[in-house]
């Protein structure tokens, strides 16, 4: 494992709490999966920009054909996704090419999940990628309980009985205190 590798993986076993808390298979896989890459662009490790880097190539002139060193930049734009397992939403900086990804994947929850590990170059996308992960794993484990459609009718008109009562009780208090008001007024 080359030197970045082993200190994305202390970060993100610092973000998202591997410290026991995350199952050993997971962790293993992580530290399997991580890049081996050793040059990433400096602001990419602060943002989802898959697989986008800085070009280089020539400037040629018009007349002369003089060409001269030049650079593109990609195209990156601060969000902020919605990530539906968090129910939150997370700011983050991504190339446009990275937002269509994230918009054929369904989300930015599902495009984390969908990239291998070895494909992220980031380490915020791979300490969010196993947060999903690790979200996912106490879903997993929890258990859900299902009711019957006549139960679920039942509930449902509880809370609609109790709905309509706190619209009544809210209306008797405005006509309450619109009769206070007027009383005050004709002791003028």
């Amino acid at each position: 494992m080359s030197f970045r590798a082993r200190e994305m993986y202390k970060k993100v076993v610092r973000r998202v709490g591997g410290d026991g808390k995350l199952p050993a298979e997971l962790m293993k896989s992580v530290k399997d999966m991580l890049p081996d890459s050793k040059v990433v662009m400096g602001r990419a490790k602060r943002g989802i920009f898959a697989g986008r880097h800085i070009q280089f190539g020539n400037k040629v002139s018009e007349d002369g054909g003089n060409k001269s060193r030049r650079s593109w930049k990609p195209n990156v734009q601060e969000k902020r996704l919605f990530s539906y397992i968090h129910d939150c939403h997370i700011r983050v900086k991504v190339t446009t090419q990275a937002l269509r990804c994230i918009d054929k994947a369904g989300g930015i929850d599902e495009y984390l999940l969908k990239t291998p590990y070895n494909k992220m170059d980031t380490e915020m996308g791979i300490a969010w990628k196993a947060k999903i992960e690790k979200m996912y794993s106490e879903l997993a484990e929890m258990e859900v309980g299902f009711f019957p459609p006549e139960e679920e009718a039942k509930i449902e008109q509880g809370f609609d009985e109790v709905r309509a009562a706190k619209r009544d009780f809210r209306r008797e208090a405005r006509r309450a205190l619109a009769k206070q008001g007027q009383l005050e007024l004709r002791s003028w």
